[in-house]
């Protein structure tokens, strides 16, 4: 009887991964969609983010070691099923891409693979830019200290 791949996409701003034998963290080495307007509010069911996830230098290559990976554990001597999650920032855009294109690749070879998407129908998650971050901190400063800013006595600090 041949085992059973339980392949979990999901976004890490929506809490901890699902466990796994094999963890695949997408957030740091990989371009998000997320930052490209025209594709923030799209999903992986949205050919464009696909065709951008899949263009990404290092995916192709990395969907493949992650195939093989899965094919390794597969051969190895255990009676239960492999289960593997993929993870990206919110789990709209380069998780349940790289997970669909890994679980149709071993699905052609005849492996049976459930892909369950944690987070793809999440709402968008409001990530400001470093500039907008910068602005809104200033902001809250400029409004924790009042429009004349601090005042300094001879001792310091002083209340107003």
């Amino acid at each position: 009887m041949q085992h059973e791949v339980h392949l979990h996409t999901f976004g890490y701003l929506h809490g901890a991964p699902p466990p796994g034998h094999i963890t695949i963290d997408l957030r740091s080495h990989f371009r998000d969609p997320h930052i490209s307007p025209e594709l923030r509010h799209l999903t992986a069911h949205d050919e464009p983010v696909r065709a951008a996830v899949l263009a990404t230098p290092g995916i192709p290559v990395l969907t493949e070691a992650l195939t093989v990976m899965v094919l390794a554990y597969l051969a190895g001597p255990s009676a239960g099923p492999v289960t593997v999650a993929v993870g990206c920032q919110g789990g709209r855009h380069r998780a349940p891409t790289v997970g669909a294109q890994a679980a149709q690749t071993l699905a052609a070879g005849g492996v049976p693979v459930t892909l369950i998407h944690r987070d793809l129908e999440r709402p968008v998650v409001d990530r400001a830019t470093s500039a907008e971050m910068s602005e809104r901190g200033a902001g809250m400063l400029r409004a924790a200290l009042g429009k004349d800013g601090p005042k300094f006595g001879p001792r310091g600090w002083s209340e107003r």
